[in-house]
């Protein structure tokens, strides 16, 4: 199914690209289409005082994220077994291109095109911040950060960050970051009771080169509309302005992702046709990502709900079950 097929590729890139610790590049603009080409100088980082918090941290992981060249060899260590990784991120013309390429297994490439991206969706003239600027003070909200004792990762001296949530609607992680430039070297990730589902860290990195020049800010972004939005979302995740329209599964699935800031869960709608293999309904698991698949029946046929993300079931069926849709009659 084409659901299934996003889902599985969408789960193998979570925690790939930057670590996790960023929010989505917003998608690259179309050649011919106008923009504002607002822009953020990397050069400034060089000047900036070095953290002391470890919400400064965090926040200056971000921009580093954007604004440093490198590539690296990466493990990937989850339930679903160990997969090396070579990682990489380059800057073109302003527009950021990360590429992530299994060197075991099957011979998987994943790169993405984009700009930095907001903090949410424009429905107004008003101005949106963009993601770094605003996303470790929204971060504050939910989650308690805090500086545990320095370490050496991929021999590079690093700062660890403990992120731990304040409620059981997220998951926590710790972070170790390059103490010279901010970039993430490793990431823990902590299910709700603590334990380590997922370790992602360098292995090898070339030395970063900081880029001489500006990155690109997203456009703002008016809101889509769709016929359904959900009821509810955990406290803290905002709908993210990114582009999720896909050839892979065209124009028929309706895909909305929604972030906190560190933790994101994706929700798929699509008509069930006929003759097409469809999900089961209940929970999947997808590597360290679990799914929540329901079938609902409205005025223009069955229908299906996905909703996934690194979250506590619970979290992500209260999402699928309360998910409002105009003229929805009855449930399967």
């Amino acid at each position: 199914m084409r659901a299934g097929r996003t889902l599985r590729r969408l789960a193998v890139f979570c925690g790939i690209a930057c670590l996790g610790v960023a929010l989505p590049l917003a998608a690259d603009t179309p050649r011919g289409t106008e923009t504002s080409n607002e822009g953020f100088d990397c050069r400034q980082l060089s000047d900036w005082e070095a953290p002391e918090t470890a919400s400064d941290w965090f926040e200056r992981s971000l921009w580093a994220n954007h604004c440093y060249i490198f590539q690296a060899r990466a493990v990937r260590i989850g339930i679903d077994g160990v997969r090396t990784l070579a990682l990489s991120h380059d800057i073109q013309d302003g527009v950021e291109r990360e590429v992530a390429r299994f060197l075991d297994g099957p011979q998987v490439v994943f790169e993405r095109r984009g700009r930095i991206g907001r903090l949410g969706w424009s429905d107004s003239d008003d101005d949106v911040a963009a993601s770094p600027a605003g996303v470790a003070r929204h971060l504050d909200q939910f989650y308690r950060l805090g500086l545990g004792n320095d370490e050496r990762i991929a021999n590079r001296s690093a700062v660890r960050l403990d992120i731990e949530p304040l409620d059981g609607l997220r998951f926590g992680q710790r972070l170790w970051l390059d103490s010279r430039t901010a970039l993430p070297l490793k990431r823990e990730l902590l299910d709700d009771r603590g334990r380590v589902v997922e370790t992602f860290q360098i292995t090898e990195l070339q030395e970063p080169q900081l880029h001489e020049g500006s990155v690109f800010l997203d456009d703002l972004r008016s809101q889509p509309q769709h016929p359904w939005r959900p009821e509810w979302l955990p406290d803290g995740f905002i709908a993210q302005p990114v582009d999720t329209r896909s050839e892979r599964h065209g124009e028929a699935v309706g895909h909305r992702i929604y972030s906190d800031g560190l933790s994101t869960l994706s929700l798929f709608v699509e008509p069930i046709e006929e003759g097409r293999e469809r999900l089961i309904p209940g929970l999947h698991r997808l590597g360290i990502s679990l799914a929540i698949v329901r079938h609902l029946t409205v005025e223009d046929g069955p229908i299906q709900v996905v909703v996934m993300g690194e979250l506590p079931p619970r979290v992500l069926a209260q999402v699928a079950d309360g998910l409002t849709w105009k003229d929805v009659s009855s449930d399967e």
